[in-house]
């Protein structure tokens, strides 16, 4: 009996005792993330008046410095975790890319298209960015330097003659041209002054305020996209019809078969056609409009640029040759220029990606459906990689910059895929310019404007005018 009641009593004291050392057991949760340091603004804006008011280098400096190279905001009606680092960078566009999908306002995404590459993931965008990649290698684009020269030659005697211009304006029109040599080769001229009048309405539209209202910029922009399918669906029949063997990015497009044979519709053609003059137009006119101001400023350096230019040139009969491929990649210090231009002006500050699922960064939390920005700017601007990053200093690529710190072009399966493209028209335009022009700003040389991209203030009046050497 004794030890039946022991027994009992051990029984029951296991019973009262079990959901204690169940709890003592449990494992222990692992703590949730916090979010990171940063400012939300205010109420439905946010800090997006700053940020769009402001010198962006002064906008995302100060919160880092603040806050650290990890933090938050509320920008465009979104709130977003700032990445300011190589490491963040890499995470979200290379590493991880996985779990963030590129994302864009639905009014921009209509007013390019949606079937447009850069909105997609998988394998549609592994698809199309391959025919974007074969239209734009070095292949290809070798064979169109004497047609960019045609393009850059004609746009710079329409700027001479002493008169004011808007450097970004005309930089536009000679980006769109050379764009529309890429997509479609040589163009009837009325199809090209079509696809120009029109696409000037909807880049016009395209950073105004999204409404429908009748004869507001964005209403036009809208009607204007329209024609533009009118227009490219008119090139496309003809292209059908012609049968040519050409390699364009046109011709590429209507010949694609996937695995299953199923071709591309026209509405996925044509996204795709005004998604690469979108990223083609604005960013290479902004960055030539900043490399002619620190050229302008510069005018040691200018003269360096001249001389190396002056080279070719005179090994081509003093311009009766155009250029050849190996020249355009034996230009080491104009080179230089456009990639430390890419760096200070650093076009492209940011990128938008958004978390498809609860993500941990360096202890932080970004959850699922917020925004994630890259900072391209910060990382060209910090000294710790660019020593003394707000003087303009080609010489800094001489030797190759850390992984990471250089992405001018973006990284991972998004980077532009038109940035051997990009580099070539400047390198021909830059070429015609200072071995036949020279130019003078005019009025203030200072400031910056934002439309989005920053540019020179009031897109760099200048004037231009025919060396007289060349007259004769």
């Amino acid at each position: 009996m004794e030890v039946v009641s022991i027994l009992a009593c051990l029984f029951l004291s296991s019973l009262l005792s079990y959901p204690l050392l169940k709890k003592m057991w449990r494992p222990v949760p692992k703590q949730r993330a916090k979010l990171p340091p940063g400012s939300m603004g205010w109420p439905l804006v946010g800090e997006t008046l700053q940020l769009y008011t402001q010198d962006p280098n002064v906008f995302f400096v100060t919160r880092q410095k603040r806050y650290g190279e990890v933090f938050k905001s509320h920008i465009l009606g979104c709130p977003c975790v700032m990445l300011a680092s190589p490491e963040g960078a890499r995470f979200v566009l290379v590493t991880h890319a996985q779990l963030f999908k590129p994302t864009y306002p639905k009014s921009k995404e209509k007013m390019i298209g949606p079937s447009a590459l850069f909105f997609h993931q998988g394998n549609y965008h592994n698809l199309t960015r391959k025919l974007v990649q074969t239209s734009l290698s070095p292949d290809t684009i070798r064979k169109l330097i004497p047609s960019i020269e045609s393009v850059a030659i004609s746009a710079l005697e329409s700027w001479s003659g002493g008169h004011v211009i808007s450097t970004l304006h005309e930089m536009k029109k000679f980006s769109f041209d050379a764009g529309i040599l890429s997509i479609f080769g040589q163009l009837n001229s009325n199809f090209r002054q079509m696809l120009s009048d029109s696409y000037r309405v909807v880049d016009k539209g395209y950073n105004s305020f999204p409404t429908k209202i009748p004869g507001t910029a964005y209403h036009r922009a809208l009607l204007a996209r329209k024609r533009l399918n009118q227009i490219l669906s008119e090139i496309i029949c003809e292209k059908k019809e012609s049968k040519l063997p050409e390699k364009d990015f046109l011709a590429n497009l209507l010949s694609f078969k996937n695995e299953k044979g199923e071709i591309l519709t026209e509405d996925q053609i044509t996204d795709n056609i005004i998604g690469v003059l979108f990223a083609a137009q604005d960013t290479t006119a902004s960055v030539l409009t900043w490399i002619l101001k620190y050229l302008h400023d510069d005018q040691k350096l200018l003269e360096a640029v001249k001389a190396e230019q002056m080279a070719i040139y005179e090994a081509n009969g003093r311009g009766e040759k155009p250029l050849t491929w190996a020249q355009t990649r034996n230009m080491p210090l104009t080179y230089r220029v456009i990639l430390e231009s890419l760096r200070m002006a650093s076009i492209i500050s940011f990128t938008f990606r958004e978390a498809i699922v609860d993500v941990e960064y360096q202890g932080c939390l970004i959850p699922k459906g917020w925004k994630v920005l890259p900072l391209f700017r910060n990382i060209h601007h910090n000294p710790e990689f660019f020593p003394d990053p707000h003087i303009f200093d080609p010489s800094r690529f001489e030797t190759a910059p850390k992984p990471n710190t250089f992405m001018p072009f973006g990284n991972g399966v998004h980077a532009c895929a038109g940035n051997e493209i990009a580099k070539l028209e400047m390198l021909i335009l830059i070429h015609h310019l200072v071995t036949k022009f020279r130019w003078e700003v005019v009025g203030s040389q200072n400031g910056i404007q934002y439309g989005p991209f920053p540019v020179p203030h009031q897109g760099l009046p200048a004037r231009f005018w025919k060396e007289s050497i060349n007259l004769a």
